[in-house]
């Protein structure tokens, strides 16, 4: 090696040390991980953060904790992530809200495609469309002629504008030819009590966060956009099945961090999304939430999650939503 290859090299050392930014995959973590949530504790995303920060704790061999940042359609947890250091220490469990959809909604204060570091898939989870228990409908058919004898009666939650509740619903209008009127909540659990309480009557909610209330009866399941039946619902037909093909969607869990991690760190964070991933018991966890899981490696996932990022533009673009704050 050169002098002038070894001054460099100790150039990027002693800048990587000032940064506190670990320079090898062994440094790596050198103190507590934080999973940031972009939601309330109860929905999906809070459910699937715990389950990865009680596993990575396991296998990293560090204490790694879960913090809320509910609010902004899931995005506060994201620009909370792009601004933490960029060493690997700051993880965030999205959905597919902040990182493919709400970029082309939103005034947000980060660059998705250059703030955020993709990690991992962990799941791909269909959603639910859910509907008050009371109002005496049982299918897609008898809520869609409901709609169309009182246009603009019917109204429909969401965890915020830029969220995949806004997506399917505002598909499902023009796909149907309907109107539901949309009122935002500031997470699953507030939307699901309005429904609840016939305040508002629908939402297309993921399977995890809506299951428990399906279980207890208290929200009616018409429909599912995956592209199979569920075994956990077997009586509850697809999306497509009820005609309505274009409405069909799976809401993307993974993870991310900050941009500008050092490679190597952001391969061991892969790493070791795959061994919890390969683990038995930790697959029937978030087997159990009705997805799919791939295993991917950080080039893979980089790849997918610039794919959906410019699907949902697309399927934006031609729902006729309009970026707004």
């Amino acid at each position: 090696m050169t002098s002038k290859m070894l001054r460099l090299a100790f150039s990027l050392l002693a800048a990587s040390a000032v940064m506190g930014v670990p320079a090898r995959a062994d440094d790596y973590p050198s103190r507590t991980v934080t999973v940031m949530v972009g939601a309330n504790p109860g929905g999906g995303s809070d459910a699937i953060g715990r389950l990865i920060a009680q596993k990575f704790s396991q296998l990293l061999g560090r204490s790694v904790v879960v913090e809320n940042r509910p609010g902004a359609s899931n995005t506060i947890g994201a620009s909370a992530t792009t601004k933490a250091k960029p060493d690997g220490h700051t993880l965030f469990v999205a959905a597919s809200t902040p990182v493919s959809i709400a970029p082309h909604l939103l005034n947000l204060d980060y660059d998705t495609l250059k703030d955020l570091q993709p990690v991992g898939l962990i799941t791909l989870v269909p959603n639910v469309l859910v509907i008050n228990k009371d109002m005496g409908i049982n299918s897609v058919a008898e809520l869609v002629a409901y709609m169309k004898a009182s246009p603009g009666k019917v109204k429909y939650g969401s965890s915020g504008f830029g969220t995949t509740h806004v997506i399917l619903a505002e598909q499902f209008n023009m796909a149907a030819g309907v109107k539901s009127v949309h009122v935002p909540y500031p997470g699953a659990a507030p939307t699901q009590v309005d429904i609840i309480a016939g305040v508002i009557q629908m939402t297309f909610d993921t399977v995890p966060a809506a299951a428990a209330q399906i279980k207890a009866g208290n929200l009616k399941p018409i429909a599912v956009t995956s592209p199979q039946r569920l075994p956990d619902m077997p009586d509850v037909p697809t999306i497509r099945e009820a005609g309505y093909p274009q409405v069909e969607m799976q809401t993307m869990y993974a993870l991310y961090t900050t941009g500008k991690t050092p490679r190597p760190v952001v391969e061991k964070l892969n790493a070791t999304l795959a061994k919890a991933l390969e683990d038995t018991d930790f697959r029937k966890r978030i087997d159990a939430f009705g997805g799919s899981v791939k295993v991917m490696k950080t080039a893979e996932f980089e790849a997918f999650s610039r794919e959906e990022y410019d699907r949902y533009g697309e399927v934006i673009r031609k729902a006729g939503l309009k970026p707004g704050n």
